[in-house]
């Protein structure tokens, strides 16, 4: 069964067609990897997935409203601790008693790795922390679908190799749905069921990754090419 599917989606801003025609599905326990060039539409359809823009044609349907959204800079509240900008989820859409509420945030942050983070403040741990309790936020209410804009961006390789193993396993150990943007082809090859290829809005290359690398698309031989430095 289908967690995710696009059908024909299009959306412009002002004269610009950003998504044109889109289809696509993704499977439930996938994780689906969004690759392209700047402006190709990528973080567009993310924002479709979680219902912050609206396509002005074709359909999108989700199987679950219980969607969290890592976004790229985090997005952490800068006067609240951690454990309190893990809990605002469910402070704002729920009604748990304070008690069931600290649980929720304490299982949470031990998944990410963040239990010593607790009572700190955004601006006293690294980025890549500030990353891990973002995701702890995204997976607080129990989601059955995670969206992560760019997840690597900005870190080094070591924090991006951790962020990048942090999904696979929140990934396998819930159960749920990833979809994941990002520019890191390193790491979608590591972590991807499929790799989605936008260029101009539209689905040029879906596979696998042995399928992405191996295909014969010009437009993903470019891009695994200049992944490596390489000419295509």
């Amino acid at each position: 069964m289908n967690a995710i599917e696009f059908i024909g989606v299009t959306k412009r801003f002002g004269g610009k067609t950003v998504l044109d025609g889109l289809t696509f599905s993704v499977a439930k326990g996938e994780i689906f990897v969004i690759v392209g060039p700047s402006g190709t539409g990528k973080s567009v359809a993310l924002k479709h997935i979680v219902g912050l823009i609206e396509p002005d044609a074709g359909e999108v349907k989700t199987a679950s409203p219980r969607i969290g959204y890592l976004f790229q800079s985090g997005a952490l509240l800068a006067w609240m601790t951690i454990a309190d900008n893990v809990a605002l989820p469910l402070r704002e859409t729920t009604r748990m008693k304070e008690d069931e509420i600290g649980a929720k945030v304490s299982d949470a942050l031990a998944a990410v790795g963040l239990s010593d983070a607790a009572d700190k403040y955004p601006s006293e741990i690294s980025g890549g922390m500030q990353k891990r309790a973002g995701l702890a936020r995204a997976i607080v209410r129990e989601t059955d679908i995670v969206l992560y804009d760019e997840p690597t961006s900005g870190l080094d390789p070591v924090t991006s190799l951790s962020i990048t193993n942090l999904i696979a396993e929140v990934n396998a150990k819930r159960g749920i749905t990833s979809v994941v943007v990002t520019h890191d082809l390193a790491s979608a090859l590591k972590i991807a069921s499929r790799i989605m290829l936008l260029k101009d809005g539209k689905a040029v290359v879906c596979e696998t990754p042995a399928g992405f690398v191996a295909s014969k698309n010009p437009y993903a031989a470019e891009y695994v090419a200049a992944s490596k430095g390489e000419k295509a």
